[in-house]
């Protein structure tokens, strides 16, 4: 059975499922949905159209499903949906999505939300990802699985983050990020590759020494950036996180490419 505390307010229309924790002074709006075995430890805000995966623990003061920071925004049915095993700690903010996008802002599973950390509206993202305190995400952000966003870092509205990248504390996004990227800096720069995160995938040495090459060959090889991406192509079939990082160069994108401070960036 779910146990509710009497101080909190549930209102008519919410689903509560099976072994549900609210604590004191929680709210939980008319069209919300708490998947199983939720902990709501206290003075949790829950609004809008908003789904909460089974056995997410939220912390007080975080407010899910409040409306977009859009002026634009009407009111409209919009939804935020959050995955199974979400820990969101004090004071997190997770906005609806909005009419201008798809209008949902998806969260993956078993992310790990930090204190003060905050998705904007229409964001999608990814699976097992890590924000550490006050990381900020603008608007209509694509997030890959297994990232870590640092502490008081920000995205740009429209950034993308491919998977398995890493972002440094204090660092400002403002182009799109490779998947298995490192950037860091105030305005970031790419760095190099999250070899840390690479290993923790389990990348062999004979893997890691292939992306690198490759990361050289693009990132830092003679002529300008277009001319080294279009000799690079060959070697989408030397490993499959060489295949990824060339479809994501290549799809639709409506930021800049991240790219590493100095030669690189003034021949791109």
């Amino acid at each position: 059975m779910s146990r509710i505390d009497p101080t909190a307010r549930i209102e008519d229309g919410a689903v509560i499922g099976e072994s549900v924790e609210i604590g004191p002074f929680c709210t939980v709006g008319p069209h919300v949905v708490l998947g199983p075995n939720c902990r709501l430890i206290s003075h949790v805000s829950v609004a809008g159209h908003t789904t909460i995966g089974a056995g997410c623990t939220i912390y007080p003061f975080a407010a899910l499903g409040g409306a977009p920071q859009d002026m634009g925004y009407g009111n409209e049915p919009t939804r935020l949906e959050i995955g199974e095993g979400c820990t969101i700690r004090e004071s997190v903010t997770m906005n609806v999505g909005s009419p201008k996008d798809v209008g949902v802002t998806r969260i993956g599973a078993r992310g790990f939300f930090m204190s003060y950390s905050h998705v904007g509206h229409d964001c999608q993202v990814g699976d097992d990802v890590v924000f550490a305190n006050s990381a900020t995400l603008g608007g209509h952000c694509k997030i890959g699985d297994f990232v870590y966003i640092g502490g008081l870092s920000a995205v740009h509205q429209f950034a993308r983050i491919g998977r398995q990248a890493m972002i440094g504390g204090l660092t400002g996004i403002r182009g799109d990020v490779i998947p298995y990227g490192f950037v860091n800096g105030q305005h970031g720069h790419l760095e190099g590759l999250n070899v840390v995160g690479m290993r923790r995938r389990k990348f062999t040495r004979e893997r890691l020494a292939r992306v690198r090459t490759f990361y050289q060959e693009l990132f830092y090889g003679p002529g300008l950036f277009a001319d080294r991406l279009q000799r690079v192509q060959s070697r989408a079939s030397d490993d499959p996180a060489i295949a990824e990082i060339l479809t994501f160069i290549g799809a639709d994108k409506h930021r800049p490419l991240c790219l590493p401070e100095g030669g690189a960036n003034k021949s791109a």
